[in-house]
């Protein structure tokens, strides 16, 4: 990647882009053969995105290249009944992250993580949690950045990050 790289705060009115970085977010284990965009309205996924910047545990990051939008990072918590699926308590906040395809294994989704983890710990959280889809490959990037497994399903592991 020639051209620099900006990570900033999301402002308010980025905030319908947070519809086109969950769908990016989804691990497309068959890249042939993608999910419907329509699964990001699935009450599950939805979760992660609805009504961005309404809650108080809400921060997201934006990527932009040529002041183009190019990937997200962003976490939430999860205090009503949909929880997330990497959700460990209401205090843990679920960290997501997008890229578009041809900007990524640039190196910018590490350097978006580790502005978002800066972001969490001098926002005083203990902990932050992800959901990983079982033979995604960025789970090597978040293991270098200290997550550990913590627990599994059929489909997806559930890591955890100690920020202390």
């Amino acid at each position: 990647m020639k051209n620099k790289v900006l990570i900033r705060t999301i402002r308010s009115v980025e905030h319908p882009l947070m519809e086109d970085f969950m769908y990016e977010a989804i691990y497309h284990p068959d890249p042939m053969n993608p999910y419907p965009k329509e699964v990001i309205y699935y009450p599950q996924v939805r979760v992660y995105w609805n009504n961005w910047g309404t809650e108080k545990d809400d921060h997201c990051l934006l990527a932009l290249m040529d002041d183009k939008p190019i990937g997200a990072v962003w976490t939430r918590t999860f205090p009503g009944e949909l929880k997330g699926c990497g959700y460990i308590n209401e205090h843990t906040p679920e960290i997501a992250i997008a890229l578009f395809k041809e900007y990524r294994n640039h190196g910018i989704g590490t350097e978006m993580m580790q502005q978002m983890i800066t972001l969490m710990k001098e926002n005083g959280y203990r902990q932050v949690s992800l959901s990983i889809t079982k033979g995604n490959p960025a789970i090597r990037l978040y293991e270098r950045l200290g997550f550990k497994v913590i627990d599994e399903n059929e489909e997806d592991y559930i890591m955890l990050m100690g920020l202390e």
